[in-house]
Order: C-alpha cells, then sequence, then structure tokens
C-alpha cells in the first residue's frame, strides 16, 4: 500500500500573497498571509505529482482526507518560544562555539571576554536566540568529557543567560540539566535524542522547548560513505516517529523544532535533495530550523570559488530557505544574514 506525503509548493510573498489569501486562491502557511501556496505536491516513494490546491476535492476519498490533514498541519499557527516569533520568517539562532576544533571557527571565541562579546554583538545584530555550545560535531570530532564540555561553557553561560536568550547545544543529559537550571531556554541536540538515554527523561521532566536533528552515524562516521534509499521521506519518517515516541513517554507539549541536519549523514546528493524539498517537512505540524551557515555543500558546488567564511553559498541558500517557509536558520555570519534578508523583504514588499 503507498503511503502518501505532502509538499507545499509555489509560494507567493508580500502584498501579492496577502491579497491572494484574501480572494482564497492561496493557502497562508502558518497562518500568515504574509507566505502562501497555492499548489502541492503528492510524494510517494515512487512517483511525485503536482496539483492545484483547488484540485485536491477531485482526490480519491481516502487520498483526499490525508491530504487535507496535511494541510491542517500546514497551515496551522505556531505559537511563539525560546525567544522565537513565528509570526515572522525566519528567525535567526546565532552560533557561539566555545570549542578549539569546530568546523569554521574553531578557538575564535573560546575565550570567556572572546565568547560574551561575540554572543552579545550576534544578539545585537538580530540574532533572536544564541546556540552556545562546548563539543565540536563536525565531521570526524571526537567526543569530549562531560566535565571538559560543562568546563567550556559554564561560567559564560551563567553571564549571558542573565542578559540574552540560550540555547544550549549539547548531546548529554547533565549538561542539559545544568544549563537549564542557568536558564538555558532550549535544547539543541544534534543526535536526535539518541546519544544519552536519559535525555528524553530531563525533557519531560523540564517541560523545555528542545530541537530534534536528524543524523545518521555520529560525528566520527556520519561522512564516511551514507546511504539512503530515499533520504526525504526517510528523513520524514525518523521525525513522524521520533515525535511518537515522544507522546508515548508523556512529552506533550508543541514546543519542538525539526530540524533536517544538512551535512550531518549526509552527501551532496542528500543535501541538495533536502534543501531544495524542505516543505515537505511542514506537514508534521512543527517548526523547521536549517543549519545551512558555511557548511560543506557550499564548497562542493562552488569548488573553485569557495571562500573560508562561504558568505555567498550561505546567502544563496538562506534566501531560498525564506521562500519556503522555513522558520529558523542557525547562523554564524547574522550581521550579513540580516541585511541579506532585509533586501530580499524590501524586494518583495514593494
Amino acid at each position: 500500500m503507498n503511503r502518501y506525503y505532502t509538499r507545499a509548493c509555489n509560494f507567493y510573498y508580500g502584498p501579492h500573497s496577502k491579497i491572494l489569501v484574501k480572494k482564497k486562491k492561496t493557502i497562508p502557511l502558518h497562518g500568515l498571509d504574509e507566505i502562501s501556496f497555492d499548489q502541492i505536491e503528492i510524494i510517494t516513494k515512487k512517483i511525485k505529482k503536482r496539483i492545484l490546491v483547488k484540485e485536491i476535492k477531485n482526490l480519491p476519498k481516502k487520498l483526499k482526507i490525508k491530504i487535507n490533514l496535511d494541510i491542517k498541519k500546514i497551515r496551522s499557527k505556531k505559537k511563539n518560544f525560546s525567544n522565537l516569533n513565528f509570526k515572522k520568517i525566519p528567525n535567526i539562532l546565532g552560533v557561539l562555539n566555545l570549542t578549539p576544533d569546530s568546523f569554521s571557527d574553531g578557538g575564535k571565541f573560546n575565550s570567556k571576554n572572546k565568547g560574551i562579546k561575540h554572543a552579545l554583538d550576534l544578539f545585537k545584530y538580530g540574532a533572536d536566540l544564541i546556540d552556545v555550545g562546548g563539543e565540536s560535531t563536525r565531521p570526524g570530532s571526537v567526543e569530549v568529557s562531560e566535565d571538559l564540555e560543562w568546563a567550556r561553557i559554564n561560567k559564560i553561560i551563567k553571564l549571558l543567560s542573565k542578559k540574552i536568550p540560550l540555547s544550549l547545544d549539547t548531546r548529554k543529559s547533565n549538561i542539559m540539566k545544568k544549563g537549564i537550571k542557568f536558564g538555558i531556554k532550549l535544547i539543541n541536540d544534534t543526535s536526535g535524542l539518541n546519544y544519552d538515554s536519559k535525555t528524553l527523561s530531563v525533557l519531560n521532566q523540564y517541560k523545555i522547548p528542545f530541537v530534534i536533528q536528524h543524523i545518521q552515524g555520529n560525528p566520527e562516521n556520519m561522512q564516511i560513505r551514507p546511504k539512503y534509499k530515499n533520504e526525504l521521506l526517510e528523513i520524514y519518517d525518523f521525525f513522524e516517529n521520533k515525535i511518537k515516541l515522544l507522546r508515548s513517554k508523556g512529552i506533550v507539549h508543541n514546543q519542538i523544532i525539526l530540524d533536517p541536519g544538512i551535512g550531518f549523514g549526509k552527501n551532496l546528493k542528500h543535501n541538495m535533495s533536502l534543501i531544495r524539498n524542505i516543505s515537505i517537512f511542514h506537514s508534521l505540524g512543527f517548526p523547521i530550523l536549517v543549519g545551512n551557515s558555511r557548511k560543506r555543500f557550499i564548497k562542493q558546488i562552488s569548488k573553485k570559488n569557495d571562500s573560508n567564511l562561504r558568505y555567498g553559498g550561505t546567502m544563496a541558500s538562506t534566501i531560498y530557505l525564506i521562500m519556503q517557509g522555513v522558520q529558523i536558520l542557525r547562523i554564524h555570519d547574522v550581521n550579513e544574514a540580516i541585511q541579506c534578508i532585509k533586501v530580499f523583504k524590501e524586494i518583495i514588499n514593494n
């Protein structure tokens, strides 16, 4: 029996979108009239078929019920949490790596004064939340001890959490608990909540918002010939199954963010497939986060035109992801990203 998936597509923006929504020619994404769509792609493991939303009524009864349930999730309004405002697209999650070996800025901000200044700058430039990490999860990185990870971040978190909203990038449940007591607003676990068996208990106990990120393997081996039969649908199923598990464990709140994990156990083909079709994840009903900043896919595509900071590729993918309604982008270069977003919005809003 075929399993069907629904991807919203053919988006409209700004004043034109508002007019179309008012005329009921398009469906608003997340209840926002500023971004809407008038087509869906119906996907199975074997076929893809695009239709206009007005043609849904002509589908077979069972398929029509399934598609309409998906669209209900796609158009549902998202409630704000963790200083993230879902009445706008996108929110920016600024990156603060307090590590000596992160892939693009390792060692640059891992002293107390530099780390604090950089975080405050990112927030001043326009980040909604700052993601603090004390363990690199770049390809080939080796796990660090809990004591070392906490030693890298605890003083900075304690000081910063009194001034700006913070997210904590960690796989370890004890560090999550310590961070939550310091006022952390969001847990960002790159392991998909799989690394530490106590993580679900911590999330349940403290009712804190969190990110579910997909990863194949672990940072040490994830880029050694990653393989999928269908990366898009397998990752969709991963999220769906993880949500079912969370519900069975008593985690019933909807303050959950889904991150397909660009570069985490994916090659160039997988990454491009996920970015191109990112809007499929809207039908799960939760906000989407994408970490596109400075990623290896930019180097693989640009080749001789690659640069250390990869501003160009980051901003190009940022615009595309905004156009697909992605609610949160994890960004190193916040000032440049905000500039990019402002210019893009000015163009489409006039």
